[in-house]
């Protein structure tokens, strides 16, 4: 039987006190251990105050990444912890190149093109928890949320904003542009957002289509534009080639838990 060490005394409450006037909720909750373990292994005072602080500071860190994860958008939690790298057709080089992120330095844009369930999506959400999990800021949007957006902004004419306000993170997402029809809100919804980012910010797009048949969903004028804008600093990806990822789990009996 496992015999638990006693628990270290709790802080007094003049500095528990304190702690919570100063907002400093990580050394409040690390100090009664690390406050023991100091005394018992006679610290330093100032190596006892880095530790707290670094405590802290960790802690801080770790909420800011939970607000940015949440504040993103991304849907399905796809990491590359789940991503198999030899299933993909994209270059083994390629990949790790992407994961390095130093495209997001650079404003460069992703475009990733396939049939449907062959990881496009997967790939850039992975890529935005990674850029999440390096102080990066993501939006995950679909072409349907950028078209609500610039509908409810229009009517007080306050579109420009709205878009100002979308390229602030370091890396917006919008996925299955193509998957439908493009109305001509949406396309004009895709060319501001592209327009505002432009070597601004990283863009990252997936699409069932080439960008070059983007003009078989919208007005040639417009789509030319568009393109012009997202290839010019683009790394264009293409997973023709490979069966459906959904597909081949559901023929393998791995999309759901087998009946009895």
């Amino acid at each position: 039987m496992t015999v638990k060490p006693p628990a270290p005394p709790p802080l007094p409450s003049e500095l528990d006190t304190l702690l919570r006037r100063l907002r400093l909720p990580y050394i409040r909750h690390a100090a009664p251990e690390v406050v023991a373990t100091a005394k018992a292994q006679r610290w330093d005072p100032a190596e006892l105050l880095r530790v707290l602080l670094a405590e802290e500071a960790a802690g801080r860190d770790r909420a800011t990444i939970q607000m940015r994860r949440r504040a993103s958008g991304l849907p399905a939690g796809k990491t590359f912890e789940a991503w198999d790298e030899h299933a993909s057709p994209i270059p083994a080089a390629t990949q790790q190149a992407l994961k390095t992120l130093e495209w997001l330095g650079h404003a460069e844009n992703l475009c990733v093109c396939g049939p449907s369930g062959t990881g496009k999506s997967h790939l850039v959400e992975a890529l935005g928890h990674l850029a999440i999990d390096h102080g990066k800021t993501v939006a995950w949007h679909t072409l349907e949320s950028l078209t609500a957006l610039v509908r409810r902004h229009r009517a007080d004419d306050s579109v420009s904003k709205a878009i100002g306000r979308l390229i602030r993170a370091d890396l917006i997402v919008i996925d299955d542009v193509g998957m439908l029809p493009v109305p001509a809100d949406a396309a004009e919804a895709l060319f501001r957002v592209v327009d505002a980012a432009y070597e601004r910010r990283s863009l990252a797009v997936t699409s069932n289509l080439h960008p070059a048949g983007v003009d078989e969903l919208m007005p040639k004028t417009l789509a030319a534009a568009t393109v012009d804008r997202l290839l010019h600093h683009a790394h264009v990806l293409v997973t023709d080639g490979v069966e459906s990822y959904r597909l081949a789990q559901a023929t393998a009996g791995k999309g759901v838990t087998p009946l009895p």
